[in-house]
Formats: C-alpha cells, sequence, structure tokens
C-alpha cells in the first residue's frame, strides 16, 4: 500500500491512537477545555521525532457519526494538541480519522467502513500518503481494536495500560503484545529495540 518515492527509502512510523494513549480518556472528547496529556506523553513524541520516526495519529471518534460533535470540533481539537506540542518543541505528522459508525451512526456516518479501527484503513492510507514501511512501523493504543488494527496492517502492536488499557488487556494475548503503564514507557522500549535513529 506504499506510494513509490524513487530513491528514498521508506520510513518508518509510530501510529498512536489519541484518547487514552496520548491524552486523558474523557468520553467523547471534544472541547478543549477537557483536554489534558498524559503525564511524559510530549516528550515521549518528541523523542520518536528525533529518532527519525514519522508519529501518526490514528483516532475512531463516532462521536461526530452519533451527532454528539462535529469534524470542525475534532479538528479544532487537533489544532489545540497540536500547538502544546510546538510549545514542547515537537508536532505530530499526521491526523487521521474515522467517524463513523456501523450501528449508532446517523445519515451517511452509518457505515461499516474500512477506516474504523479495528481495521486498518487508516494505518494504509497513511502509509501510501507518507511512504511509510508498515512491517518497521508500529501501532500505540489502549483498546483490542488499536491492537488488531495495527497487527491487520503489519506493524508491530504495544499495548497501553492509560485510558483503557488496563480493562482492555484480557482481551489481548499477553504473549504476543506487550504491555506498558503508558506511552513513556513504550517509547523507551521501541527506542531501545532500535538503538540508533533509524533511516
Amino acid at each position: 500500500m506504499n506510494i513509490e518515492h524513487p530513491g528514498k527509502t521508506p520510513r518508518r512510523a509510530v501510529f498512536l491512537d489519541r484518547d487514552g494513549t496520548i491524552n486523558e480518556e474523557k468520553d467523547y472528547l471534544h472541547r478543549i477545555e477537557d483536554f489534558a496529556f498524559i503525564p511524559g506523553v510530549p516528550a515521549a513524541i518528541r523523542r520518536l521525532k528525533e529518532a527519525g520516526f514519522l508519529v501518526i495519529v490514528v483516532t475512531n471518534q463516532s462521536g461526530v457519526g452519533r451527532g454528539y460533535y462535529s469534524m470542525e470540533d475534532v479538528d479544532r481539537l487537533h489544532r489545540h494538541l497540536q500547538d502544546e506540542l510546538v510549545a514542547s518543541g515537537t508536532t505530530v505528522d499526521a491526523f487521521y480519522v474515522c467517524p463513523h459508525h456501523p450501528t449508532e451512526g446517523v445519515g451517511s456516518f452509518l457505515r461499516d467502513c474500512a477506516c474504523r479501527k479495528g481495521k486498518p484503513g487508516m494505518l494504509f492510507q497513511a502509509a501510501a500518503e507518507h511512504g511509510i514501511d508498515l512491517e518497521g512501523s508500529y501501532m500505540v493504543g489502549d483498546k483490542a481494536a488499536d491492537i488488531e488494527a495495527g497487527e491487520d496492517a503489519g506493524c508491530r502492536s504495544l499495548l497501553v495500560l492509560t485510558g483503557y488499557g488496563a480493562r482492555e488487556s484480557r482481551k489481548v494475548p499477553e504473549e504476543d503484545v506487550p504491555r506498558f503503564a503508558s506511552l513513556v514507557e513504550a517509547v523507551e522500549t521501541i527506542l531501545r529495540h532500535h538503538g540508533e535513529a533509524p533511516g
């Protein structure tokens, strides 16, 4: 699914779930005043970027599909998230959002789509648009759906125990998927595994 970039080696990425992985879990988060990073996350993202990884957010936002808030609200929150990261000396490279729900969506959002995690559609789209080597990349999230999406895309999947992670861990085979207290510890392992900045 990668776009060929003549003369360029496909890049590695770390795909991040948003709610419960980057920021504190709050049901149907869409207001800036309710946003708060999980401690240590901006510095962890900065370390990934300094090591040469793309950092890409892939997030299910069925609250849009259910009519609770709009895509404009999501975009506004993501601009705030990005501004906060810039203040910490880093950025996210891209945001991918699935607004659909297969049974509770309203109007055109009522869809059994290919982009809603646990399907890998958002990861495939990002790989095509950014020239990403999925087999050399990671998916980090707090739900079984994140793990499934990453595995189906060919990434290595890591579960964090923030957000819904502690509850969801029983759904994920422990022998196959490493668990980490938070994104901070997951990033430590990713960087230690590579030993040096990837190309």
